[in-house]
């Protein structure tokens, strides 16, 4: 007789979840706060006529984000623009007045070292916001203000955007924000991941078995607001990137142009529904789903507590707290299709 261990299939256990550390990655990344301002103060002082969020492939998600976040708060003029785009088509509305504010993990993109290139013959001003040391996007010349620090990418988009909009006057509640969040987020993401991990584990089970009995059949994601961005971002990088699995994302209200005649009985959707001003677009298609399919799945961040955090800021986290949930949903996913994220 031979002893088999228990399976770690058989129970979730905060799989891949290194607690020390993500609490010390989103405090770092909200310690930087002094410097974010100091940069803005400074930008603020030469004056710009528009600020562009730059990306491509999951930083162009964030970047999608960060544009649709300002756009109902601020009469300042912010924009998004795709690397790859501008290198083809270009942007006569980026000047040499304009600041182009960009984030990249490996610091080697080719799309994002051709546009910084471009950018800064052109005479724009360009913060950029780095993971790696050493990589080509930080060499001198290349930016105008640099920040060298791993992860949190959308956390830190934001940090620029509540900045300014707190010197445009758009933003009173700033300070109360910030306090808050500095006392209370990386806790509550944390918390959130902890709670979730069980949900996760039975949720990926379930998709890794139905993959597995219909490989060739994509799995939907739909989102609004800032989830659209983390819609985009999922479906791309992590699960048809990173984990080779068919998907195709699309927003809230162009899903009742096309994509809901196709949704049948057995077909695979997953909403993601946040708490922004876009809510109402969500909460349409969840109100249609149980209609045409009885494999849909509602992740809706408003179930979620945030203990800390007032009511009326949770909108602009949550898509940080839907990213905490997928954090769960990845580990257990590797773990199914025995298909490790770094591949």
């Amino acid at each position: 007789m031979y002893y088999r261990p228990k399976s770690e299939e058989q129970k979730p256990h905060l799989r891949n979840l290194d607690v020390p550390a993500q609490i010390e990655s989103v405090n770092g990344a909200l310690a930087l706060r002094p410097e974010i301002e100091r940069i803005i103060d400074r930008i603020w002082e030469q004056g710009f006529d528009r600020i562009f969020y730059t990306g491509i492939g999951g930083t162009y998600a964030s970047a999608m984000q960060a544009e649709v976040y300002a756009r109902g708060r601020t009469s300042l003029d912010v924009r998004v623009e795709n690397a790859a785009e501008y290198l083809t088509t270009g942007n006569k509305q980026l000047t040499s007045r304009s600041v182009v504010v960009y984030s990249s993990v490996s610091g080697n993109t080719k799309e994002m070292v051709a546009l910084v290139q471009k950018v800064k013959a052109l005479g724009a001003r360009v913060l950029a916001f780095i993971d790696t040391p050493g990589s080509l996007l930080t060499q001198e010349g290349l930016w105008d203000h640099l920040i060298i620090y791993p992860k949190n990418e959308q956390l830190k988009f934001y940090m620029v955007l509540n900045y300014l909009m707190y010197k445009n006057g758009d933003f009173p509640d700033y300070l109360r924000y910030n306090q808050e969040l500095e006392a209370h987020l990386a806790q509550d993401l944390l918390d959130i991941e902890i709670s979730a991990d069980p949900w996760a584990w039975e949720y990926a089970k379930n998709k890794a078995e139905f993959l597995a009995a219909h490989p060739d059949l994509p799995h939907y994601f739909i989102g609004a607001g800032n989830q659209w961005g983390a819609t985009y971002s999922y479906a791309m990088c992590y699960w048809e990137e990173q984990l080779w699995i068919r998907t195709k994302s699309i927003t809230c209200p162009e899903f009742f142009h096309g994509m809901q005649e196709i949704i049948t009985k057995d077909t695979p959707v997953t909403l993601f529904m946040g708490e922004d001003e876009q809510r109402p677009l969500a909460q349409r298609v969840a109100d249609f789903l149980p209609k045409v399919t009885e494999n849909y799945t509602i992740i809706d961040t408003k179930d979620l507590p945030l203990p800390g955090i007032s009511p009326e800021f949770r909108g602009s986290l949550s898509h940080l707290m839907m990213q905490a949930i997928n954090n769960r949903v990845d580990a257990y996913l590797e773990l199914f299709l025995r298909h490790p994220l770094s591949i």
